[in-house]
C-alpha cells in the first residue's frame, strides 16, 4: 500500500492554497509602499489660526472666534442643555 501524497513531486508554485497565503502579506506591502509615496509626495501643510478664513453658514451665529460653534457643540454633547441664542443688548431710547 502506497500513499501517493507522500510522493507528490508538483513545484511549489502549483498549489493554489499556497498563493492564497501568500496573497495576504504581499498585499499589506504594496498599501504601505503607496501610502508611504503618497506621504513622501504629499507633506501637509503648517496652517496656523490667522490663516484660515471662515465661511458664513446661513443659520450658524460666530460668538466669540472661530472657535465658538465647536464649543457650543462639545458643550450640548456633555450636557445635554442647547445654549441660548446670544441677544444684544438694546440701546437705550
Amino acid at each position: 500500500m502506497s500513499n501517493n501524497s507522500l510522493s507528490d513531486d508538483k513545484p511549489w508554485w502549483s498549489y493554489g492554497h499556497l498563493w492564497l497565503v501568500i496573497s495576504g502579506p504581499v498585499s499589506v506591502v504594496i498599501a504601505c509602499i503607496i501610502t508611504a509615496y503618497f506621504i513622501l509626495n504629499s507633506p501637509n501643510e503648517i496652517i496656523s489660526k490667522q490663516d484660515v478664513e471662515i465661511e458664513h453658514v446661513p443659520g450658524a451665529k460666530m460668538i466669540n472666534g472661530s472657535d465658538a460653534p465647536a464649543m457650543l457643540a462639545r458643550n450640548h454633547a456633555a450636557t445635554g442643555v442647547v445654549p441660548a441664542p446670544k441677544t444684544t443688548p438694546e440701546a437705550p431710547k
